[in-house]
């Protein structure tokens, strides 16, 4: 009797609550209180929103979130870590996640609550769904295949090529990682389709 599909919930494709972003959106500033709307899009279609108000004046740092998941409200706090850098040049916030009580970096939407990804069983990345075949072929051609990538990257607006009439490393990598993708010779890129 042959094995019946499994279809596995993909972190990739859930709603991902990211302390990257919320840095960059300064919601983690010291010493404040700030509220918005976070919301996210896939190819101009509206996915989800949620309101949040981060505290980092309290003793216990938190974060709250507020949202509706298919038609019922969700109310909770996060609490978050401030841990100083192993570089001793500041800090760095984590995630503290309610159920599994683990430090983490991303909170990932699963079953209407973000989570710690280790809380749920049968979950995977897109990468561990693909055959040993296919894996091969994406660790081959991954670099061609960011070609477009890399160059929107390469010629954004306020782009800094070099600092001080030295080029940047942000720059040196993106060339790099140009000059590997445009390396591979057309045949190889060829066969790995016939072969797919």
């Amino acid at each position: 009797m042959p094995k019946l599909y499994t279809f596995p919930i993909l972190y990739d494709e859930v709603i991902q609550l990211n302390i990257t972003k919320l840095k960059e959106w300064n919601y983690l500033s010291p010493n404040q209180v700030k509220s918005g709307v976070i919301s996210w899009s896939r190819n101009e279609h509206k996915r989800g929103a949620i309101t949040v108000t981060v505290n980092t004046k309290a003793e216990q740092p938190f974060i709250d979130l507020d949202y509706n998941y298919k038609d019922e409200p969700k109310n909770y706090r996060i609490n978050l870590v401030r841990v100083a850098s192993n570089l001793n040049k500041g800090f760095l916030w984590y995630f503290l996640c309610p159920r599994t009580n683990k430090r983490c970096r991303k909170m990932y939407s699963i079953n209407g609550y973000f989570v710690h990804r280790e809380a749920f069983k049968g979950c995977m990345y897109e990468i561990q769904t693909y055959s040993k075949m296919n894996r091969d072929i994406n660790k081959t051609l991954r670099a061609h295949f960011r070609l477009d990538k890399l160059y929107t990257e390469l010629y954004k607006k306020n782009f800094k090529k070099s600092y001080a009439g030295k080029p940047t490393r942000k720059y040196l990598r993106l060339m790099q990682q140009i000059q590997e993708g445009e390396s591979i010779p057309y045949e190889e890129i060829e066969r790995s389709f016939i072969r797919f």
